[in-house]
């Protein structure tokens, strides 16, 4: 592990990150933390009373920007959600160079295979912005989906479109066009802009270039045609994207 990273982590960040420091009251977080959990499906199903008891267990903390939340290596002791801000995946290469494998956006899960398997993490995770994170520690969750086997199996449903989406990215880089590769990660991660048709890619091109296997100067010129068509907008550290129909169907038809 390169030290590029600031030192703080999940398991010795200080009191002021907790969420004891946060607005709104006990009230207000609570609710907040339940909200997280009931949209993401992987607990969508879950009674009322459920989601109050799996949310007492979580605890919700801040991290600065760039901040490293934990190492490929540390135990898997919690499954950690997203409330706001982004957090990448990432590995290095044997030569130090860093290899971004996933951006998780707000409402997304990470930590997951380590949190099922009690193993050590596969991967860093790294704040992009300051961010806000939902966690569950593993003693905690394990005993909730012994008694809740559909969390288990929703879980299953997680991890299958995970390994399916890096299948995916393999087959791209091995075997097809990387710029569909391109395309495709372009679509995964577009947020919609609020009250816009327009989607938000807040991903540098230099990091789009890392998750796909394309050189930074490749991906800048296939973006550039794809402003010259009107699909996208570049802007100072991310795209607009204007047109995800012709996006897709590029991806789907290349």
């Amino acid at each position: 592990m390169s030290g590029h990273y600031p030192t703080q982590r999940l398991e010795s960040a200080p009191a002021s990150g907790d969420e004891t420091s946060g607005a709104g009251g006990a009230g207000h977080r609570m609710q907040l933390k339940r909200e997280v959990l009931a949209r993401h499906p992987l607990f969508a199903f879950l009674t009322d009373v459920e989601l109050a008891r799996l949310a007492h267990y979580a605890r919700l903390q801040f991290f600065p920007a760039n901040t490293l939340i934990f190492s490929k290596g540390d135990k898997g002791a919690s499954l950690l959600a997203v409330v706001s801000g982004r957090v990448k995946i990432c590995s290095q290469s044997p030569d130090g160079k860093e290899v971004m494998l996933n951006v998780i956006q707000p409402g997304e899960l990470f930590g997951e295979i380590s949190l099922l398997d009690g193993r050590p993490r596969t991967a860093d995770a790294v704040t992009m912005q300051e961010s806000e994170i939902l966690i569950l520690e593993r003693r905690d969750f394990v005993p909730f989906v012994r008694q809740n086997p559909d969390v288990a199996l929703s879980l299953m449903e997680v991890l299958c479109g995970r390994i399916r989406r890096t299948s995916e990215q393999a087959e791209n880089v091995l075997l097809r066009d990387m710029r569909v590769n391109l395309a495709q990660v372009i679509i995964r991660l577009a947020m919609p802009k609020r009250n816009s048709h327009v989607s938000v890619v807040d991903v540098t091109q230099k990091e789009l270039g890392q998750m796909t296997g394309l050189s930074r100067e490749s991906t800048n010129k296939q973006i550039q045609e794809w402003v010259r068509r009107g699909w996208v907008e570049t802007y100072k550290g991310g795209l607009y994207v204007h047109n995800m129909a012709a996006l897709q169907q590029y991806a789907e038809n290349s």
